[in-house]
């Protein structure tokens, strides 16, 4: 695909609910970001918490507008399964990273960013640099 649509962006939790809602969140606090596709991989085939090789790889499809693809992740196995994943590397669209990033405020400076059309190392930046945000 060439380079002619908005980085793309999978969010991977244990949880659908939590996915989803953090795919809604980021969304949301970034003005709709009706442009940047955002997709929510979260828990087990059967609903269940876990994570799922083929809901990752099917949200990464769904996303891909041919100018990458960013995956943030929640916890340890979401972690080693978009790993294996881009270890085999037929499963996940060209370009796609996983980003080292906090699931929640790194989802929304990954899509923020990506709505104000951030390249693929811009939005993984950007979202990184949310370890950096500070509460107090």
């Amino acid at each position: 695909m060439s380079e002619d649509g908005a980085v793309g962006i999978v969010l991977v939790s244990h949880s659908a609910e939590v996915a989803a809602s953090v795919a809604a969140l980021a969304k949301g606090l970034s003005g709709g970001a009706a442009a940047v596709p955002v997709a929510p991989a979260g828990g087990t085939e059967g609903g269940g918490l876990g994570t799922s090789a083929e809901l990752i790889a099917a949200a990464a499809a769904s996303v891909d507008r041919g100018a990458g693809v960013a995956v943030l992740t929640d916890l340890g196995s979401a972690v080693l399964t978009v790993k294996a994943l881009l270890a085999e590397g037929d499963e996940l669209p060209e370009d796609t990273r996983l980003v080292d990033a906090p699931f929640v405020e790194g989802a929304v400076a990954a899509v923020v960013t990506a709505a104000a059309g951030g390249d693929l190392d811009a939005v993984e930046a950007a979202a990184a640099e949310a370890y950096a945000y500070r509460k107090v």
